[in-house]
């Protein structure tokens, strides 16, 4: 690990402090480097970035990755009294490629290492993948007007759509969500619109490893459309299928439809995301009939040193409501973003309310903080908690209290440059009467991380 760590100091020490003019991308293929082919400056990560293999400079290939370390600290991190702490190391390496081949066509592909030491209950599933094919995909373009295009994307894929409520890359964490499958891609300045089916693979801790489900886990569209002074709506559908799905109602076959739409608005001065999403299906023999709403509002205080905001974010997650019956009416998140309710949320989105308060402020051009208070509660006295996952955790229906606690959080980003950040946080949860109620006897939960992230 020591060894690792300094051969990573070394390499990064290599590169120069130079700033191209867009930064890195969350979807590392995002990024385009098609403006460096006029570019006739030298140097070794100009280099990296546009390597040509043709005359003509419309066959070329770029090369980009990361490497992120972070210390993590967790005390009664399950609320039992007496769990005292459990530390973890966790490193994540990637390197990718995109190979461009002239206007319409592409091969982008990417390598993930996650690792863990140190945690004395081992690597959770989304802490370590040792080795695995993040991103492995062929792209055509066969029709572009202008800035509106048409293209296809087939293979081994990351998928991140709006505020990642039900399809996220999970950023946080140490492994990375991908899929495998195909996806259509309609792109204009004021309209998108994908779709797409894919599969989901068994993530195992190895070396690859991972196994496919062979079966379309996973399908649907989702759009988005800006109206100029009006805001943005994103609309989506959403198909979804899992066996042996486990919720406190029981263990069966899920099969499940959302339909959501989302309206939005981010930058300078009032800003809001408003989000609704209905799910039908079965579970089993029985219905399912799930729904959530959430409705989140700020402000930006653009003339203000820091620009400092203020936020207010209010979600309703439904959960069953009569455990035994055979229906359910618990909300699955599918697959979200891992931090949404915090940077380390010990309860998921199903059957939930909350109330979120927070603020951020610049305290530099280059350091960001952001404070946060959740108060949390079960939708329904007859269903449990979920992790944040949306996989079941505790059951519920056994307890008459419905406060599920509060959770205290810190956070802090200081950016050096475009290459290196440094990030950490701290965050209390302080149990409520459920919580006193199921775990037995209990305590109050700790944690708190440091993060160092290098990008090329």
């Amino acid at each position: 690990m020591i060894k690792r760590f300094a051969l990573s100091v070394l390499l990064i020490s290599a590169f120069p402090a130079l700033l191209l003019a867009q930064s890195f991308k969350l979807m590392r293929f995002d990024e385009d480097y098609s403006s460096l082919k006029a570019d006739s400056s030298k140097g070794f990560y100009h280099g990296l970035k546009f390597i040509p293999l043709s005359e003509s400079r419309n066959t070329y290939l770029t090369i980009g990755g990361e490497m992120r370390y972070e210390n993590v600290g967790r005390h009664n991190e399950n609320w039992l009294q007496g769990q005292g702490y459990n530390n973890s190391f966790l490193q994540r390496y990637s390197v990718h490629a995109n190979l461009q081949i002239g206007n319409r066509f592409r091969i982008f592909s990417q390598l993930n290492s996650a690792l863990e030491n140190g945690s004395k209950y081992g690597p959770s599933p989304v802490d370590e993948d040792k080795l695995v094919v993040e991103n492995l995909f062929a792209e055509y373009k066969p029709w572009q007007k202008g800035s509106s295009s048409l293209s296809f994307r087939v293979g081994r894929q990351e998928l991140n759509y709006g505020a990642g409520r039900l399809i996220s890359v999970r950023e946080g964490p140490n492994v990375r969500l991908y899929f495998t499958g195909a996806k259509a891609m309609y792109h204009s300045p004021r309209f998108t619109a994908d779709g797409f089916v894919m599969m989901a693979d068994n993530v195992n801790p190895g070396v690859f490893d991972n196994k496919a489900t062979k079966q379309a886990n996973l399908w649907g569209a989702y759009s988005s459309l800006i109206i100029q002074r009006g805001g943005n709506f994103d609309f989506y559908y959403l198909g979804y299928q899992r066996r042996n799905a486990r919720f406190e109602e029981g263990t069966a076959d899920e099969l499940r439809h959302t339909v959501a739409m989302r309206y939005w608005k981010s930058g300078g001065g009032f800003i809001y995301n408003l989000e609704a999403a209905y799910q039908f299906g079965t579970f089993g023999k029985g219905r399912i009939n799930a729904w959530t709403a959430a409705v989140e509002m700020g402000y930006v205080f653009d003339h203000i040193a820091g620009k400092p905001t203020i936020n207010l974010r209010n979600d309703y997650i439904s959960g069953d409501s009569k455990q035994g019956d055979g229906k359910l009416q618990t909300f699955n998140p599918l697959y979200p973003k891992g931090g949404y309710f915090g940077f380390n949320p010990l309860i998921g989105p199903a059957n939930l309310i909350d109330l979120h308060p927070y603020a951020t402020i610049n305290l530099s051009d280059n350091w960001a903080l952001q404070a946060d208070l959740v108060y949390n509660w079960r939708y329904s006295l007859q269903d449990g908690i979920y992790h944040p996952s949306g996989n079941f955790n505790t059951g519920g229906s056994t307890s008459s209290q419905r406060y599920i606690g509060t959770t205290y959080l810190l956070s802090s980003e200081y950016q050096f440059s475009k290459f290196f950040s440094l990030s950490g946080g701290a965050q209390y949860f302080n149990r409520g009467a459920f919580i006193a109620d199921i775990v037995q006897p209990s305590d109050n939960s700790w944690f708190y991380n440091l993060q160092f992230t290098f990008k090329f």
